[in-house]
């Protein structure tokens, strides 16, 4: 049987500081659970050295932009630089230690989706509490508009088939912190099979960049973003439209000519 290969996706955003020191400590846990791999780092605008410096990692693919567009833009846009037949996100302050997405792989053989949930009852949690408290209100509102079932959507570490993707991320429209609610929604109505999983977030502190007038300025997008997410789904029917315009409309056109 053929062996899997994982590809990592780590957006980066004013991480000069950290992001050499981090991708090294992630290069070297992954290569013991992991026969093969790949990591690819997306520099969401070039505004530090961090390009330079995620550069300087042996054996690690680098892309970059100059305009800062968004985690959810740079996770969109580095799938296009991965060859794995699984993919999976991290953020680059490596709260989550990477060494977890070895736990995920056993999911896989019922799944499509993997989500490590802050939820799931084995999980291990020391972040702030304010964090914990914020995070459980958006759960709530989250599900109150898009019912969307799932414990935990904005967990920054998920493992999906690539298949998965190649059918989603045509379709997410959020470029900013939405992004994985958007994800696990239109999944959700896709009827892929998704679970959580057990998590460890140990909080750092570090490569947030984040003040009271960001956080506030974050939770007013992403509030808003909920409600643009039911309003394209319910009311205009763009994911639907997008879906037979990326897989039906072009492979028709395509035989026409």
């Amino acid at each position: 049987m053929k062996t899997k290969t994982v590809s990592i996706i780590v957006p980066v955003y004013k991480g000069e500081k950290f992001i050499r020191k981090n991708l090294e400590v992630m290069k070297k846990t992954l290569a013991w659970n992991f026969p093969n791999f790949e990591i690819v780092v997306i520099i969401d605008g070039n505004n530090d050295n961090s390009y330079n410096e995620a550069m300087k990692v042996k054996g690690v693919k680098v892309y970059k932009y100059d305009i800062n567009k968004g985690k959810g833009y740079a996770l969109k846009y580095g799938f296009d630089f991965c060859s794995g037949d699984y993919i999976t996100f991290m953020d680059a302050d490596l709260d989550l230690p990477p060494k977890q997405i070895s736990n995920f792989i056993p999911y896989m053989e019922t799944a499509d989706i993997v989500i490590g949930s802050k939820r799931h009852p084995f999980s291990r949690l020391n972040y702030p509490f304010a964090r914990k408290v914020l995070s459980q209100c958006f759960s709530l509102y989250s599900k109150l508009i898009l019912g969307v079932s799932l414990r935990d959507t904005q967990s920054g570490l998920k493992l999906m088939k690539r298949e998965v993707l190649e059918v989603l991320l045509p379709l997410i429209t959020i470029k900013r912190f939405a992004f994985d609610l958007e994800l696990m929604f239109l999944a959700e109505k896709h009827n892929f099979r998704t679970v959580e999983a057990p998590l460890s977030i140990n909080f750092q502190g570090v490569g947030t960049g984040l003040n009271i007038k960001s956080i506030f300025t974050m939770l007013k997008g992403m509030f808003l973003d909920v409600l643009g997410i039911r309003y394209r789904y319910t009311i205009t029917k763009y994911y639907q439209k997008k879906y037979h315009e990326v897989h039906f409309d072009k492979d028709l056109n395509a035989r026409v000519a």
